[in-house]
């Protein structure tokens, strides 16, 4: 069932369709689909026995458990104040590091100590004016290249057990590049998690190709409105969403007003029957 419904959602998103919180009414799962606001699909899911919290899943224990979150805080490296921050949250949290950054390696190597999930914040061209990294992964580079820079970053984060793009609107809409990138992560032995910077990406779908375990950001940026109140909402949404697809993957980074609104709201999340997990958990 959680594949079905992350088929759905990755086949949503490309077809540009939001999809309406699903209604549950025993075995039958009931949700519908929308474009531009006007109902474009409803679909029906009946299951042979009755769905708990929308759909029952296994934990690491493998017994029957809750809804899956996991939270990846993005764009450490630059600041350590920010990095004891997160890390005195005392949740399981993924932490995605940028390379080449002034504390870069020492966050990564205490992340890990700490039982904390270090990834690789991989650089990558951008569409948008942001500013870039000093070096980036960009369309047109000959895969050597490519290669010799990933390992190049991947020194500098050390233990890093995946990655995640940073920027990247331009970068993963580009098939070849994407062609390119996956060989060497699957060489790597590491995952991948689509931040899904633009819906145009193809990232993910590459890397289920290359046979790269993969995910994606599938509930909105915890922090575009970098206030508490914004963020605790945006946390419930991953909450809530994670209670109805069984797993949501989000995305936030370390702003005091990300960090105050974790410690506001996730001491909720088992008493809302949701599990928080390392990023890796949630890689098919």
């Amino acid at each position: 069932m959680a594949k079905l419904l992350q088929s759905l959602n990755i086949a949503a998103t490309r077809d540009h369709l939001t999809q309406d919180p699903a209604i549950q009414t025993g075995n039958l799962l009931q949700f519908k689909l929308r474009r531009a606001g006007l109902p474009a699909l409803e679909i029906e899911i009946v299951t042979r026995a009755p769905l708990v919290s929308g759909v029952e899943i296994k934990n690491s224990s493998g017994t029957a458990g809750s809804a899956l979150l996991a939270i990846i805080i993005d764009d450490l490296g630059s600041d350590r104040a920010a990095a004891e921050a997160v890390f005195a949250l005392g949740y399981p949290l993924t932490i995605s590091v940028l390379p080449n950054h002034e504390h870069s390696e020492e966050i990564a190597e205490e992340a890990h100590r700490l039982g904390l999930q270090v990834m690789l914040h991989l650089p990558m061209q951008s569409v948008a004016n942001e500013t870039p990294e000093r070096q980036e992964l960009r369309p047109g580079m000959p895969a050597p290249e490519v290669a010799a820079l990933v390992n190049q970053f991947l020194q500098n984060v050390p233990d890093a057990a995946g990655v995640n793009n940073h920027q990247g609107s331009q970068a993963t809409a580009d098939a070849a590049l994407m062609d390119e990138l996956m060989p060497v992560l699957r060489d790597h032995h590491l995952f991948y998690v689509d931040s899904r910077t633009t819906v145009a990406t193809v990232a993910y779908d590459k890397a289920q190709d290359f046979g790269v375990p993969s995910a994606f950001r599938n509930v909105p940026f915890l922090d575009d409105i970098a206030e508490v109140a914004a963020v605790r909402k945006q946390l419930e949404l991953a909450l809530r969403s994670a209670r109805e697809k069984s797993e949501a993957l989000a995305i936030g980074h370390p702003h005091p007003a990300t960090l105050q609104a974790l410690r506001e709201v996730l001491p909720q999340a088992q008493a809302q029957g949701v599990r928080l997990v390392l990023a890796s958990e949630l890689v098919h």
